[in-house]
């Protein structure tokens, strides 16, 4: 693109886009508004849904928009809609959300309008929530403006305020010993920005060991209208693998559809086959596969652990969503 060539947009689109985060940020709410997020067992809650844009290999503009919607608590695919997009905004480190969100926001509206029985309550996004530069990343926008509850997961650390992937941090995970088991993560401002999964916790993000067979936790934050406590166990209670898999689902969607449109060969990407979801951990691999056309890319690797963005312009861009 144009801007990406220019080295991105503008000065005066980043105040604009600066400005509309915080006009949004203050519509963010960080406690549970549902019955269900305070039932120990999520009682009501019958709908997750899960959202993901991949990109095609070696293409910064084509992708591919991907809602998917599961059962709860069997965790099986109930909706999908994928749709191939062409990108307009330019990728920028912490704006993420304006480059993706009105695809995924147009997929949530058509399912509203056509197809509302089957509405998530809930949404699970890959990327972070108020773990982000301004405390507003692709979570907390996309909830804000669908007004469901989202919760941000990411894969990576996103290194603000002061967190860093240093040997205390690699020393806190290592004591995750098994499924459930988390740890706040403390700004240098004294906020707690997120947590891995397993305790209770007042904070607002949280890094969680999601599965019993993977050393790499998960990092959850609040993205809207659901308290971290209720988001680390409902994180837990949607991982077969180390993936929830309402993200890991919506991911395998958004592969295939690319596969299918541009004619790429290889088989279809393998979904997991139906399952009562285990109340304690699940069992198995990561679940992360690499099929043609979304496979994470250096640049959205390298934005997970710096303070920059989420996923990047080649195939899958990871970071500060």
């Amino acid at each position: 693109m144009a801007l990406e060539a220019a080295g991105g947009p503008p000065e005066e689109t980043l105040s604009l886009w600066k400005r509309e985060q915080a006009r949004l940020k203050a519509h963010v709410v960080d406690r549970d508004t549902e019955a269900w997020q305070r039932d120990p067992a999520f009682s009501g809650l019958q709908r997750v849904g899960g959202v993901d844009v991949s990109f095609v290999k070696g293409d910064s503009v084509r992708a591919c928009a991907s809602l998917v919607v599961l059962s709860f608590p069997e965790l099986e695919v109930v909706y999908e809609e994928s749709r191939m997009v062409s990108l307009t905004a330019p990728y920028v480190s912490g704006f993420l959300a304006f480059r993706e969100v009105p695809f995924l926001l147009e997929l949530v509206q058509q399912l509203r309008e056509k197809e509302p029985g089957l509405m998530p309550q809930v949404l699970l996004v890959d990327g972070n929530g108020v773990l982000h530069h301004r405390g507003f990343g692709v979570a907390c926008h996309l909830g804000v403006l669908t007004d469901l509850p989202c919760v941000g997961v990411a894969k990576k650390l996103l290194q603000v305020d002061g967190l860093e992937n240093n040997a205390l941090h690699k020393e806190k995970i290592r004591l995750l010993q098994t499924r459930g088991d988390s740890f706040p993560l403390l700004g240098d401002s004294g906020t707690v920005l997120g947590m891995p999964t397993g305790q209770p916790s007042p904070s607002l993000s949280q890094a969680l060991r999601s599965h019993d067979r993977s050393t790499r936790p998960l990092y959850i934050s609040v993205g809207h209208r659901m308290s971290l406590e209720a988001a680390v166990r409902l994180t837990c209670c949607c991982c077969r693998f180390r993936i929830p898999e309402p993200v890991r689902q919506a991911d395998i969607c958004s592969r295939e559809h690319i596969r299918k449109s541009l004619g790429l060969p290889g088989p279809p990407t393998p979904r997991s086959p139906k399952a009562q979801r285990p109340v304690a951990c699940p069992k198995g691999d990561s679940g992360e596969s690499s099929a043609a056309g979304g496979a994470p890319s250096p640049q959205r690797q390298a934005d997970r652990t710096t303070p920059g963005g989420r996923r990047s312009t080649a195939q899958h861009q990871v970071g500060q969503r």
